[in-house]
């Protein structure tokens, strides 16, 4: 089969023939039908974040496709079913996974980080993780659930939990914080979206943002919010991972608010103590998202309440992956999808 094989930082990612994985006991082949570009890949490519995995490795962890072919002991399922890809394998046995957190699984997988990704014809996962996709939701856009969307999904109604007529602002409007803009619109809340390109927020709007502010055309960025939310946010969410921005979305917050933190940062912050016990505010992180949110998220596109369209910009062939990349790297676009 073909891949897109990455061999080390600093390099461009490798189009060429690999073995096409056989499916082990458990395990099914999944025939890819998209795979979407993802800003972690970035990480490995251009500025050394280790994989777990030492190259060479097959990247790609937003995947959708169709069953080829089921290994030994596979009891459910059946070969031509649609099916998403979470972007992170959980055991199923540990303490978080029995407590319906997979996200935060003791021994979790990642899809080209710990094993072999999507970038390529054909992947072999364990076919209890997989998700049935319904028709009607074309899988070239559903392979974005796996990440794009579960994560700000998850951030919206189990850690920050959202509530309509919550005010909420989303600072960095990438496309994790584009998808916060849409969950939180579902969730019944009123958006202000935040961010420098005002093409982005021009997305928000289009994607339930009621506000919007650009640092560059303002003084201050909180006063601003404040006006806009009579004295502050119910909820912050940072999405770009940054000490700065997690500094300035917690300073947008009103008393009793909460910051939810999606950006990643190997960096520490510093925010003040004494607002978070004289205000009873909240701080929370969130990662990915849990088995049992897919079919909620599934259920929301399907019903046309979530948009897959107003987020993927479009599809890019596995050839050319590496053309892909450079848009990502210049923030064009919201999300590509790569198409073997």
């Amino acid at each position: 089969m073909r891949a897109a094989v990455f061999y080390g930082p600093g390099r461009p990612l490798e189009v060429r023939d690999v073995p096409t994985p056989s499916p082990g006991p458990g395990e099914a082949l999944v025939k890819v039908a998209g795979c979407g570009l993802c800003h972690t890949d970035l990480h490995y490519l251009d500025h050394g974040v280790k994989t777990f995995k030492p190259p060479p490795l097959i990247l790609g962890h937003e995947a959708a496709g169709t069953v080829q072919e089921l290994g030994p002991g596979v009891t459910g399922g059946s070969v031509g079913d649609r099916v998403l890809i979470p972007a992170v394998l959980s055991c199923g046995r540990c303490r978080y996974c029995r407590q319906g957190r997979e996200n935060l699984c003791d021994k979790m997988t990642m899809l080209g980080n710990n094993v072999d990704g999507a970038y390529a014809e054909y992947v072999a996962v364990p076919a209890a993780e997989l998700v049935p996709v319904p028709d009607g939701i074309a899988l070239e856009q559903a392979c974005v659930i796996a990440d794009a969307v579960s994560t700000p999904y998850h951030a919206v109604t189990r850690r920050a939990r959202v509530r309509a007529g919550d005010v909420v602002a989303v600072v960095g409007c990438g496309g994790v914080g584009l998808n916060v803009v849409q969950c939180a619109q579902v969730a019944g809340a009123r958006v202000i979206a935040v961010d420098v390109n005002q093409r982005r927020l021009e997305i928000a709007r289009r994607l339930g943002a009621v506000e919007t502010v650009n640092p560059e055309t303002v003084q201050r960025v909180d006063k601003r919010v404040r006006e806009l939310s009579d004295g502050g946010v119910d909820v912050a969410f940072e999405a770009i991972g940054n000490p700065k921005t997690m500094q300035l979305a917690y300073g947008l917050l009103r008393r009793g608010g909460r910051l939810c933190v999606i950006g990643y940062s190997a960096e520490e912050v510093s925010l003040s103590a004494a607002k978070l016990m004289y205000y009873e505010l909240e701080v929370v992180g969130s990662l990915g998202c849990g088995a049992g949110e897919y079919p909620e998220i599934l259920g929301l596109v399907k019903a046309g309440r979530l948009k897959l369209d107003g987020i993927v910009s479009g599809t890019i062939p596995l050839a050319q992956i590496n053309d892909g990349l450079d848009r990502l790297r210049r923030g064009e676009g919201v999300r590509w999808v790569i198409v073997p």
